[in-house]
């Protein structure tokens, strides 16, 4: 299953692009890809490594069922940030090289024992620059291949986890099974308000998982690829908002001109870079001197103009919203309606001065 019609909380009902999953161990025999491709299975991500030396002893077995079975790819490290973490990426390296072709993702699994020995004699700062250090090593080995973090609620509210990274993240809701339909009805996470974009929801029967792009997408996603079906959520919204009435009401709550213009020109530049840009087509005969692309592009440049305008509306509404609950108990002088035209103003001046140009001549 790919694509779901999901409940919102006001009683209509949004399209939701997912896809579903799993993942295996040593604990985990051969599996019957068949059946799992009937469950709508379409990624499937196996333990390659754990530590300085460990390999699992069933990844040959699984990583080649998962290739064979023509699923998107994928492995992962568990992680001992009391080690080194460059001899722990080069073990996982030589255990996922002879398979990470395209498309194959890479994962490093960060989370505490439950004796904690992984964890023992290191602090929270000191097991995010391991996790930092492991992924630069893993990026640098795979170019072009995503590599991502999973990791928990408590690992997250520790501040353990690289903000930037890909989220892969577990939680599971119902005791004992639960079923693919029950994780596509339920509300997506959002544990210290990052925005995952893997979900583990079961352990039982298997790990279970569901990821928020549709099979294409994923597909392409895996790829290294830009995706298009992955508009902005609320959360990195209300990131950008929070952010612009952060900077606003900073230094005693002096409000410049000179800050609302950076903050707006700072919050347009974000809601851009969170929504991808389009690349020119790699048949283009100047692509590597014109990263932009006009005659073949003509869908491609009207979809992106439009989802600019709604990534740019829906900050701006919430930036305002924020804005306005602050100065009602900030400062009595300061006329409302008058700020809010300015911020309003500001950003619309700053997303004029980037927008994304795909025909050079424009």
């Amino acid at each position: 299953m790919s694509l779901l019609d999901k409940e919102t909380g006001d009683g209509g009902t949004a399209a939701m692009a997912i896809c579903r999953g799993i993942d295996l161990s040593v604990y985990q025999g051969a599996q019957e890809w068949n059946a799992r491709k009937a469950e709508g299975v379409v990624f499937a991500f196996a333990k390659a490594s754990e530590g300085e030396h460990t390999r699992d002893a069933h990844f040959a077995l699984h990583i080649s069922g998962i290739a064979q079975a023509g699923l998107v790819p994928g492995a992962y490290h568990f992680g001992w940030p009391n080690q080194n973490a460059g001899t722990e990426a080069a073990n996982y390296i030589a255990a996922v090289k002879p398979y990470a072709g395209p498309g194959f993702v890479h994962w490093l699994d960060l989370e505490r024992r439950a004796d904690g020995s992984n964890y023992a004699g290191v602090t929270a700062a000191g097991i995010r620059a391991y996790a930092t250090a492991w992924i630069a090593e893993v990026e640098a080995a795979f170019p072009h291949q995503r590599v991502g973090l999973y990791t928990s609620a408590n690992d997250l509210a520790a501040g353990h986890a690289p903000a930037t990274v890909p989220l892969w993240y577990p939680a599971y809701p119902w005791s004992g099974a639960a079923t693919y339909a029950q994780a596509e009805g339920h509300p997506k996470p959002s544990p210290s308000g990052r925005s995952p974009l893997f979900w583990q929801f079961t352990s039982t029967p298997l790990d279970r998982s569901i990821c928020y792009l549709s099979e294409s997408a994923l597909r392409a996603w895996a790829a290294g690829e830009d995706t298009e079906d992955m508009p902005l959520t609320t959360d990195d919204i209300d990131k950008v908002a929070s952010a612009v009435v952060a900077r606003l009401v900073a230094g005693g709550g002096v409000l410049e001109t000179t800050d609302i213009t950076a903050v707006a020109s700072a919050a347009a530049r974000a809601v851009l870079t969170m929504d991808g840009v389009i690349k020119a087509p790699a048949d283009a005969p100047d692509a590597k001197t014109n990263a932009y692309w006009a005659l073949q592009s003509y869908i491609k440049d009207t979809n992106a103009r439009v989802r600019l305008l709604q990534a740019t509306e829906a900050a701006q509404s919430a930036a305002i919203t924020q804005l306005a609950s602050v100065i009602a108990t900030f400062d009595k002088n300061i006329d409302p309606a008058a700020l809010v035209a300015s911020i309003t103003s500001a950003i619309e001046t700053a997303v004029g001065k980037i927008v994304i140009h795909l025909d050079p001549t424009s």
